[in-house]
């Protein structure tokens, strides 16, 4: 190996480089670092899907319903290493969600193991072992700002008023909602609580227009996203049921963690 290519290795592999990706709120978000984990969650989006049709595993509510906890473990888990009590860069965003998704790929194959010998459905299974995890973690913070959760509840109750006169595919809905509790949680932790926003394009947004843009632009996103999918991937309707779950989940644990670092004054 030449000397040149070992100073290339050596410069790519250095402390400051892999802290720039692997400590995101501490170098920064930026462009680079966000397309670049764009493109790898795209990629393991999409591995893990042909996984599931290769196991056969059903891409519908079932699946949502077996998730769904995990994404508040992953928003407590979170915050915790907010609060100084976890110190691993896996704890943290982009490492968080290779954690989580770990943890929930483990209790999945179990469930699945479950289901072939017992015939006890999956999602059961893991929805279940899912909540019982949450108790140990939720009680590892205090709340001193717990009332401003009802702040986040108020603003977001008309989107569920909206949306029950809307026709739509419900799944569309609830990815919005979804959506909307992110960029309620967001506002109200700008506009009353001082917080600040850490990603690039709403920050953006944000600086120019004042937090309540954060909202317009989630919902003009969303909903053409939405609607993009439905128009060009209708036809495969598992296939579209699990790019909106992805989108899903992604508006889910950004709002659960932000709701919960409110919460707990962190």
């Amino acid at each position: 190996m030449s000397g040149v290519l070992k100073a290339d290795l050596a410069e790519l592999f250095s402390k400051n480089n892999i802290e720039y990706f692997l400590t995101p709120k501490e170098s920064g978000w930026d462009f680079f670092n966000t397309t670049v984990y764009s493109v790898i969650l795209v990629a393991a989006a999409y591995a893990i899907y042909r996984i599931l049709k290769r196991i056969k595993v059903k891409i519908d509510e079932r699946l949502a319903i077996a998730i769904s906890p995990y994404i508040i473990f992953g928003g407590f888990v979170r915050v915790i290493k907010d609060a100084g009590a976890l110190q691993s860069y896996i704890f943290q965003t982009p490492g968080i969600y290779v954690f989580v998704s770990s943890v929930f790929f483990a209790v999945f194959l179990v469930s699945m193991l479950l289901q072939k010998k017992f015939k006890i459905e999956y999602y059961k299974t893991a929805f279940v072992i899912g909540v019982f995890l949450l108790p140990s973690l939720i009680l590892q913070l205090t709340y001193p700002r717990l009332y401003a959760v009802t702040f986040v509840a108020a603003l977001l109750f008309p989107w569920f008023l909206l949306f029950k006169f809307i026709r739509w595919h419900t799944s569309n809905k609830i990815v919005t909602i979804l959506h909307m509790f992110d960029a309620t949680a967001t506002y109200v932790s700008m506009s009353f609580f001082g917080y600040l926003e850490q990603h690039i394009v709403p920050t953006i947004f944000i600086n120019t227009f004042g937090p309540i843009s954060f909202v317009f632009l989630k919902i003009i996103v969303i909903v053409g996203v939405l609607y993009t999918i439905d128009k060009f991937f209708g036809d495969d309707r598992e296939f579209c049921l699990y790019i909106k779950l992805i989108i899903g989940i992604l508006g889910a644990a950004t709002g659960t963690r932000d709701v919960i670092t409110l919460a707990a004054g962190i």
